[in-house]
């Protein structure tokens, strides 16, 4: 993309890599720039390797870059593990400590020595002094977001963090390098914010007052940012011993008619299978924002994988109505939590919605403005006579009560029942119900039709997508149409029910298709086969573990490699 720059800075724990990307991320948000920040981490608990990437431009971004104008490495030895997944453009600037000489590899790049360490003991605050300067990044911005980040710490230590930003912006060489003077500052700041706070956004918009869960890479900042805001509007937010009590915890809150959401990672998502089936059958409203990592068992927490996708679909036994969403970007997954809290309380459900740890955990520049979204109010039944609590109806939907409601106590539990909620072991009352929760999916199907379609009106090539994919996919498009190609996108936000025949209908106007995800097992090839008919002889997969980001040469290269060959 022209008039952007991206640069990484890489560390280990305590040099204060990630924190320095986020300075500048929020500095160049507050001018009116487009930012998108990812962060990468080792396996470590506490310490180990990390790095920021920021990615800044005029124009709005849809995925991360692909390669680096300036690098910042406090240590090789810590680049080394990230070198397969950061790009360098041939005119990256490298700089690093003078005792640490760059690798044979980074030989060709213009690699300056700085003395971080002797400059300050703040040597973060030294790089972003160095590339703010660089890249003409206001400075009384950065100041401002030095004071902004460190208030909770004294003004002595915003001052010393201060100093050693003067520092950075003192140490320039004679003609440092590339300076991007086209960046266009429209002076209208943004809202900066990651995946996980637009998830957790999107729940108190919804009207969740109940929260349970239990920290997990890479999904505890949801955990994080309810535990501050829920109390403060008079709900409850539980950390609890496991999963497996977070879930149960919001089954029975909402149960007691709270809107109650969790969220956890794969490993935790396994735990809470069990509670799936209780929710459906019983069902009772419950939200679950699962941020994905690589798998499986403990996997990588720290990286993006697209694998929970069968997990979401298919976990808990027995026939399992549930509804699956997924996010394409940070503020998608606000609007996909309000719509996960919608579609629950209507259809008295569980939602699942699938974000990953490049959403989540990823930081980008938002419209404030486009942070509302209409919610659904759960529909409190009042009795007057005998209440079926689980009564047939066309659409599958019951009146549902809360404890407490004069003449409508009903019983309730995982034991199939009858429309009063007696248990019932009959075939045909087994029949019935599982017909009568299935309805719920058709209802959905026809008033949710939720996907994205981008590119060509009449495209040669299709693609399918989902998730974080659709943002790197969608500067594919952008790309491959503009050197003439025709191509156009399809991404299902709602992956269950499936918008089927849309899907079908974008299919069958493509002469080829390629379908693209971050899963080694091709698990949303394997999906959209059972769902739609995917032309045999003209359909492609570029399906691979996650670990590293989906890239847009990679799209492209697939595209025309598989396909367009």
């Amino acid at each position: 993309m022209e008039n952007a720059i991206t640069f990484s800075i890489v560390g280990s724990g305590g040099d204060g890599a990630v924190v320095a990307g986020d300075l500048i991320a929020m500095a160049c948000a507050a001018r009116g720039l487009h930012v998108m920040k990812t962060e990468a981490y080792g396996p470590q608990i506490r310490g180990g390797e990390s790095s920021s990437t920021v990615r800044i431009s005029s124009a709005p971004l849809v995925a991360p870059a692909e390669s680096n104008d300036a690098l910042v490495v406090f240590r090789f030895a810590d680049f080394a593990r990230f070198r397969s997944e950061m790009a360098l453009s041939p005119d990256c600037v490298v700089f690093h400590e003078p005792n640490d000489p760059p690798p044979a590899e980074l030989a060709a790049l213009r690699c300056i020595a700085v003395p971080f360490g002797e400059l300050a003991r703040e040597k973060n605050m030294v790089a972003i002094g160095i590339l703010g300067a660089m890249f003409d990044i206001p400075g009384d911005e950065i100041r401002a977001a030095i004071k902004k980040r460190f208030r909770k710490k004294g003004e002595t230590v915003i001052e010393a963090n201060l100093k050693a930003f003067g520092v950075g912006q003192a140490f320039q060489p004679a003609s440092l390098g590339r300076r991007l003077e086209s960046l266009r500052y429209t002076g209208t700041p943004h809202l900066l914010m990651s995946g996980n706070e637009a998830a957790a956004f999107g729940a108190l918009h919804a009207g969740c007052t109940f929260f349970a869960g239990y920290p997990i890479t890479p999904s505890s900042e949801i955990l994080h940012f309810l535990s501050d805001w829920l109390p403060r509007i008079g709900g409850a937010c539980v950390q609890t011993e496991d999963e497996l009590a977070a879930i149960g915890a919001v089954v029975g809150a909402s149960f007691a008619g709270a809107k109650a959401m969790t969220a956890t990672s794969g490993p935790g998502l396994s735990l809470m299978a069990e509670m799936l089936g209780l929710s459906s059958i019983a069902e009772i409203p419950s939200v679950i924002v699962d941020v994905q990592r690589g798998g499986p068992s403990t996997g990588i927490p720290t990286k993006s994988e697209q694998s929970d996708l069968f997990h979401a679909l298919y976990a808990s036994h027995g026939d399992t109505p549930r509804v699956v969403l997924a996010c394409c970007d940070v503020e998608d997954a606000f609007h996909t939590t309000v719509d996960a809290f919608n579609i629950a309380e209507e259809y008295q459900l569980p939602v699942i919605v699938l974000s990953d740890q490049l959403i989540g955990q990823r930081r980008e520049t938002v419209d404030a403005a486009s942070l509302v979204h209409d919610v659904v109010q759960r529909r409190i039944a009042l009795p007057v006579d005998e209440y079926k609590r689980y009564a047939y109806t066309e659409d599958g939907v019951s009146p549902m009560t809360i404890p407490g409601i004069e003449h409508g106590m009903y019983q309730t539990n995982g034991l199939e029942h009858d429309e009063l909620g007696r248990p019932s072991s009959m075939y045909v009352v087994h029949e019935q119900m599982n017909d009568k929760r299935h309805r719920k999916l058709d209802a959905i199907a026809d008033r949710y039709r939720l996907f994205r379609r981008f590119g060509a009106e009449h495209p040669e090539l299709g693609i399918l997508c989902w998730g974080s994919s659709a943002g790197t996919v969608r500067e594919a498009v952008e790309r491959m149409n503009g050197m003439g190609a025709s191509v156009a996108a399809f991404v299902p936000r709602i992956l269950a029910p499936l918008p089927a025949s849309e899907l079908q209908a974008f299919v069958d106007q493509c002469e080829r298709i390629l379908v693209v995800e971050l899963s080694h097992a091709a698990q949303f090839h394997r999906y959209l086969r059972s769902e739609i008919d995917l032309p045999r002889g003209r359909t492609a997969v570029l399906a691979r573990s996650g670990g590293k980001t989906l890239t847009v040469s990679e799209v492209m290269a697939a595209a025309v490699e598989k396909v367009m060959a």
